[in-house]
C-alpha cells in the first residue's frame, strides 16, 4: 500500500467494503470471525438448535417437500448451518439441502452435505437464516455541519475523517423517511439504503418459506444521536480502521429493512417461542440425578445468556415470511421491547 494510497478519501461504504471483503479483508482472514468476537452461535448450540426446530416449523408449513432448504448467511466457517444440520431429525435432516453463504474459501473439515457458495442459490423452498449479517453490509455515514447540513462523511485508511458534499438524492429521502438528522452540529446517522436492498434482494431468492434477518437492531422511534459505528478485533471493541485490521459493523435500522408482512421481535421473543427459556432444573434433581442437573443448570445459564435483557436478548429479529404464515408469530412485537 503506498502512501499515496492511504491517503485517499473514500465515502464509509467504498472504504468498509474493501476493509472487510476486498483480497486481503477482514472476512478472508483464515481465523474467521470467531477469532474476535463472539456471536449467537459461539455462545451456545442452543441456538442452533432453536433454529432447526424453527427449520421444521418451516418445513410442516410448506408440507414437508422432498427437498427442503436452510440457507445460511453470511455463514463464517459454517458453525450455524452445521449445528443446524446436527440438531435436526434425521428424517428432515435427510431432505434438507445446506448452503452455506460465505466470500470466504470452504472449510477443509465441513461436513460433505453443506454447499459452499458465494450468494444464495435462486428458488428457494425453507429458512434463509442470517444471524449477524446485515450489521456487515457497508453503508456510508453522515454528519450534520455547523450549518445543520447532513454530509457525507469522508475516511482515509488510517481512520482520519473529514466531512465531504451534502447528503442529496435517495439517500437524503432514505434520512428524511427512516432516519431525520435535525439541525445538530454533530448528529450522525448510517445511511441504510445498500442493507435494505441486500435484505430486498436475498428475500427474492425465496419462492416459499421463510426469511430471519438477526442482528444489532434499532427502529425509528430510538435511533441513536451519533450512529452506532464501531470496529471489533480480538474480542474488543476498538475505533473502525478501514484497513482490514478488524471488523467494521453498525447496528441495523431494521425496520427500514422491513417489507410488507414483515415481523420484528426480540431474539429473547423468538427464542423463547423456539423453546428456549433459560428455566432452571429443579432442584431435587442435583440429589437424584447430580450429573444430568449439573448438565441442565449448565444449558440454562447459556440460554439465559441467549436471551438476555441488555444483552443478546435485545437482539432484533426481522422475520418476513414469503408464501406461508409466519410461524414465529407469537410473541411478536419490536426490536426495543
Amino acid at each position: 500500500m503506498t502512501a499515496e494510497a492511504t491517503d485517499e478519501w473514500h465515502g464509509w461504504r467504498t472504504a468498509a467494503e474493501a476493509a472487510l471483503y476486498g483480497p486481503d479483508g477482514f472476512y478472508r482472514r483464515p481465523e474467521g470471525p470467531a477469532g474476535h468476537f463472539r456471536t449467537s452461535v459461539h455462545t451456545s448450540p442452543l441456538f442452533a438448535a432453536a433454529v432447526a426446530r424453527l427449520l421444521c416449523r418451516v418445513d410442516e408449513a410448506l408440507g414437508r417437500p422432498a427437498r427442503l432448504d436452510m440457507v445460511d448467511m453470511a455463514a463464517g466457517r459454517g458453525e450455524l448451518i452445521t449445528g443446524v444440520l446436527a440438531a435436526l431429525p434425521a428424517e428432515v435432516a435427510a431432505r434438507t439441502r445446506a448452503c452455506a453463504v460465505e466470500i470466504a474459501d470452504r472449510p477443509r473439515a465441513l461436513d460433505h452435505r453443506i454447499e459452499w457458495l458465494p450468494e444464495p442459490p435462486s428458488r428457494i423452498s425453507g429458512l434463509l437464516f442470517a444471524n449477524e449479517w446485515l450489521d456487515n453490509v457497508p453503508v456510508e455515514i453522515a454528519e450534520v455541519d455547523s450549518a445543520g447540513v447532513p454530509r457525507q462523511v469522508l475516511v482515509r485508511r488510517d481512520g482520519t475523517e473529514r466531512l465531504g458534499d451534502p447528503v442529496t438524492g435517495a439517500a437524503a429521502e432514505w434520512l428524511e423517511r427512516w432516519w431525520p438528522l435535525g439541525d445538530v452540529e454533530g448528529a450522525r446517522a448510517e445511511i441504510g439504503l445498500p442493507r435494505d436492498g441486500a435484505w430486498a434482494a436475498a428475500v427474492a431468492a425465496l419462492d416459499r418459506g421463510l426469511a430471519v434477518a438477526v442482528d444489532y437492531a434499532h427502529t425509528a422511534s430510538a435511533r441513536p444521536p451519533f450512529g452506532t459505528l464501531t470496529g471489533f478485533r480480538e474480542g474488543r471493541e476498538t475505533a473502525p480502521v478501514p484497513d482490514g485490521s478488524c471488523d467494521i459493523t453498525a447496528h441495523v435500522a431494521l425496520d427500514a429493512c422491513a417489507l410488507p408482512g414483515a415481523g420484528l421481535m426480540t431474539q429473547r421473543a423468538a427464542l423463547h417461542a423456539l423453546g428456549v427459556t433459560g428455566a432452571r432444573p429443579p432442584l431435587e434433581l442435583a440429589s437424584t440425578r447430580p450429573a444430568q442437573y449439573v448438565r441442565a443448570l449448565a444449558s440454562a445459564g447459556e440460554a439465559a445468556e441467549l436471551t438476555a435483557r441488555g444483552g443478546l436478548g435485545e437482539f432484533g429479529w426481522l422475520v418476513q415470511p414469503v408464501g406461508i404464515p409466519n410461524v414465529l408469530a407469537q410473541g411478536q412485537g419490536t426490536p426495543a421491547d
